[in-house]
């Protein structure tokens, strides 16, 4: 029926059991014997290839897959088991920084010599070293300890109480024979609102205004602001508006016609660095931060020249390089310590953009500096005095934009309530720092608003420090 070349040999049907490889009968017969035979090997049957590919396993694939699935589960509930019962046990406390090991060389660890700004011949007749370095003190500022337990940094603020003889004496002091509060605000950067404004009623409201003026310096005209010219109007001695000149405000000192003085970046951390090193050089006095709530009158703090300790953590490995801070700090005209800063900034390189080299780098610098040359370095107030958001999770204050919580509580059974644990606290403290965070409104009901906002608003509503009758002020308030 079919027909085959003569060349090509036919293949039967497989043989009958499918090892037996000789050929059957009837290839001998039709096959020239001068061609090989070419056995039919049929594939293997499923249970084959199934059963050779899967050795040396035994179980089938589904449910070893099955298998791999509940293990990978026991081992997620075995590592949750694990862990919650660590954090149960323990207290984690974890935190990551990353310094270039060449920048640590550079920049911290040498001690370079002091330019001399101690001596006699080069001290300023306006700073009294023997009262500054070493008069005798009513208040101590310095806890000698971490203070990251329970409340001990809010207790230790507690302490620094004002003294009968401290009183100011009767009588009208004049602007410039106050203790000057310097703030600063780029009029580039944001317009200065109702959020900023909360600052001023906070100076009003709990500091010594007969003693005390604030001016608030900037880099553009502020005198047609609304919000501001009530205060001007209502305080005449005790709110002030200046435009920073900072190549005058340099003269003096060694930066002077340096280029340096006209660097700036977009948050004004640089910029604000330097303003306010040669405002306090120049007028002496307290630096306070725009983004700050004062809670208590500084006037125990004064006798002592200061920076901020950035947090609780300041002594930790990882804060070692930013241990300070300049948000509230205070030094007399033409303190020797300033002098020395200003030093450390031409000797050194420039800062880089969005840093704190102006910053808290200085400052440790120049603490360094100084206690290797045996000269008392300026105090470091412990962080809760000012910025109590900067510690741990079980004693930080409240988040201040963050409603308060259900069962109204702080921490360690401590009420938010009027007169409770927090109210108590920011009593002992002097401010709260707000970290820039001007995008963010304070909660409705909250404890900012509860306990401080309002209390603001209520004694600048009975008069609270106002210098003259709202007659002669020329309206109400």
């Amino acid at each position: 029926m079919y027909a085959f070349p003569e060349s090509a040999p036919r293949l039967r049907s497989a043989p009958t059991h499918r090892h037996d490889l000789t050929p059957p009968p009837s290839a001998t017969h039709d096959v020239p014997h001068d061609l090989p035979y070419t056995p039919y090997l049929p594939p293997p049957s499923p249970t084959y290839r199934s059963r050779d590919t899967s050795w040396p396993f035994s179980f089938p694939e589904i449910p070893r897959l099955l298998t791999f699935h509940v293990l990978l589960k026991l081992a997620v509930v075995v590592a949750l088991f694990i862990l919650l019962t660590g954090f149960y046990l323990y207290e984690p406390h974890i935190e990551i920084a990353l310094y270039s090991r060449g920048w640590i060389k550079r920049e911290v660890e040498p001690l370079a010599p002091l330019s001399g700004c101690f001596e006699q011949s080069r001290v300023s007749p306006k700073y009294n070293v023997s009262d500054a370095l070493y008069g005798r003190r009513r208040t101590e500022v310095q806890g000698g300890m971490n203070m990251r337990m329970g409340m001990d940094c809010y207790d230790f603020a507690g302490t620094v109480q004002s003294h009968r003889d401290d009183r100011r004496p009767p009588g009208r002091i004049p602007p410039e024979a106050r203790t000057q509060f310097h703030t600063y605000w780029r009029v580039d950067l944001a317009p200065f609102g109702p959020r900023q404004e909360w600052m001023i009623k906070s100076f009003f409201a709990t500091q010594d205004v007969p003693a005390s003026r604030l001016i608030i310096w900037s880099n553009g005209d502020l005198s047609s602001n609304e919000i501001l010219r009530k205060y001007l109007i209502l305080y005449p001695d005790s709110f002030a508006l200046r435009i920073v000149d900072v190549p005058t405000l340099a003269r003096s000192t060694v930066l002077s016609g340096s280029t340096l003085l006209k660097m700036k970046d977009e948050k004004a951390w640089i910029d604000g660095d330097l303003i306010r090193l040669l405002l306090l050089w120049n007028f002496g006095g307290v630096w306070v931060d725009m983004d700050s709530l004062l809670t208590r009158d500084l006037g125990p703090l004064l006798e002592h020249e200061f920076v901020t300790q950035w947090d609780c953590y300041g002594e930790l490995i990882h804060k070692i390089y930013q241990p300070l801070n300049g948000a509230l700090m205070r030094f007399r005209q033409h303190s020797p310590y300033l002098c020395e800063a200003f030093h450390i900034m031409v000797t050194s390189p420039p800062p880089r953009s969005h840093s704190t080299d102006w910053g808290s780098l200085l400052y440790l610098k120049l603490w360094r500096r100084l206690i290797a040359h045996s000269v008392p370095p300026f105090k470091i107030l412990p962080f809760c005095f000012s910025d109590g958001r900067s510690c741990r999770l079980d004693n930080r204050l409240p988040d201040p934009f963050t409603p308060d919580n259900r069962a109204g509580e702080w921490t360690m059974g401590l009420g938010l309530e009027e007169g409770g644990g927090l109210d108590e606290v920011l009593g002992k403290i002097f401010g709260v720092h707000l970290h820039n965070q001007w995008e963010k409104g304070f909660p409705i009901g909250g404890w900012v608003e509860r306990l401080l906002l309002k209390r603001y608003e209520q004694k600048l509503a009975r008069g609270v420090g106002r210098e003259y009758p709202v007659e002669e002020a020329g309206g109400a308030y």
